[in-house]
């Protein structure tokens, strides 16, 4: 994978193809995500839509096609706080399919839903005792017919089956559902609440940091995901850099953590931006559930389960940008909630960056190849120039502060967001409002 020529090619891009002046805000990709059989993609947007994609199988490799469209979320108003809540769609999650119909769980800030997505047959009368409008002789109809329905059309229908609201007080940054298929968990800035899916009036708060006094708060809740195979764990993340496994057969309420994974920071280091860069703004589990994926501003960290006080590699994304903080403090970019994904087997890890880039690495952090989500490479159908495809190797880590000019780089192009086919070599990555598809040869 790491060879002369990265064997990485981009596929398709879906969405509007103009330029970056014209974008609207509401089209802006907010969430991307694979179903548990890599067969459907579903994206969110600022605008409150989800769309889903389905595998073209009359196409060779890894294409997709439009499959369907619906409004999830609505703008709304909050009376009691006056304050607005968006229809930005922050997370979504596919529930594993039971029968033919599509099942996954949407949030915005505040209201998690449940929507039911299919296949719908149109019917319409064909006949009836009044075909074409006559009107029967003496008042009478001779011989009563049966009305007879024909199939019409087939439409895809998405339907709210429940809505989980007012239950978090702040934003919901995450939903992760549980491998017993029954019960997920929703994070906000300060508590995780426990639901069960066919229960949408009630759920248990099993995660509560908030302080007494808010004016003590030292740190926020920035991620939470259950353990892919044991359904009594799942971890959460925060903004001071720590990691929080927790055990639901503990206790009811898992103030108190299982394991605690942590780095202590070189006091040398140490600077006003330390906190600011050192909040961790995604963590996922392995499909095995063995190793930890978490990522900073800087940093992607891969974490051994089994080991608590230091990370097994520590991967500098972006290491080149460590003497533009204070600019980046100002335009607020320091802010940027990069996501990270394990591959399906394991053995790699994916993240992104700017200008459009994202990077693919390999579990020990060797290789790195950076691919560029840009509108040439739909152009060009193929990721081959020097423009579209960089192969930067691990071992020279002096060299490639030389190789990015940091006053070049475009700090509005940003891949945020990004999901890994579970079985194969492919990934899905939302570059503003494009999503892009690439693929290993």
């Amino acid at each position: 994978m790491a060879d002369s020529d990265s064997g990485w090619k981009f596929a398709q891009c879906f969405g509007d193809k103009g330029e970056v002046e014209d974008i609207t805000e509401a089209d802006i990709i907010s969430t991307v995500e694979f179903d548990h059989t890599g067969d459907y993609l579903a994206t969110g947007d600022k605008g409150g839509r989800v769309v889903l994609f389905e595998r073209n199988d009359g196409k060779k490799g890894c294409e997709y096609k439009f499959y369907t469209e619906f409004q999830s979320h609505e703008p709304e108003f909050d009376y009691l706080k006056s304050l607005e809540i968006e229809e930005k769609i922050n997370k979504i999650k596919w529930c594993k399919r039971q029968n033919a119909a599509h099942f996954l769980l949407s949030t915005n800030d505040k209201t998690i839903k449940l929507w039911k997505v299919f296949e719908k047959s149109l019917k319409v009368v064909a006949e009836n005792n009044l075909n074409d409008g006559a009107r029967p002789q003496n008042g009478r109809i001779q011989q009563l017919k049966l009305p007879k329905l024909t199939h019409h059309d087939t439409i895809i229908a998405a339907v709210p089956r429940k809505v989980y609201a007012n239950a978090h007080a702040y934003h919901i940054n995450s939903i992760s559902i549980n491998s017993d298929g029954e019960t997920y968990i929703s994070a906000d800035d300060l508590r995780i609440n426990l639901w069960n899916l066919n229960i949408s009036d009630q759920s248990f708060n099993i995660v509560d940091i908030k302080p007494v006094n808010m004016e003590e708060l030292t740190e926020v809740i920035t991620a939470a995901e259950f353990h892919p195979l044991h359904c009594n764990l799942f971890m959460y993340s925060s903004s001071k850099g720590t990691i929080k496994l927790s055990d639901m057969r503990a206790a009811a309420l898992c103030d108190q953590h299982a394991k605690l994974f942590e780095e202590q920071e070189d006091p040398a280091n140490k600077s006003f931006f330390s906190e600011i860069i050192s909040s961790i703004s995604d963590v996922k589990f392995s499909k095995d559930g063995k190793y930890i994926l978490s990522r900073d501003y800087l940093t992607l960290k891969i974490w051994d389960i089994t080991m608590e006080n230091r990370p097994l590699k520590t991967i500098n994304i972006h290491d080149h940008l460590r003497n533009k903080l204070c600019d980046l403090y100002e335009n607020d970019c320091i802010f940027d909630k990069f996501e990270c994904t394990f591959s399906g087997d394991g053995q790699n890890v994916l993240t992104g960056s700017y200008n459009n880039y994202f990077h693919i690495y390999d579990r020990e952090g060797l290789s790195d190849i950076a691919l560029q989500a840009d509108k040439s490479a739909f152009k060009a159908k193929r990721v081959g120039s020097a423009k579209n495809k960089s192969m930067l190797s691990r071992g020279k880590t002096n060299n490639r502060k030389e190789e990015i000019n940091v006053d070049a780089i475009d700090f509005n192009k940003k891949i945020l967001h990004a999901s890994w086919h579970p079985n194969e070599n492919s990934i899905a990555v939302a570059a503003t409002n494009n999503l892009f598809i690439f693929t290993e040869l």
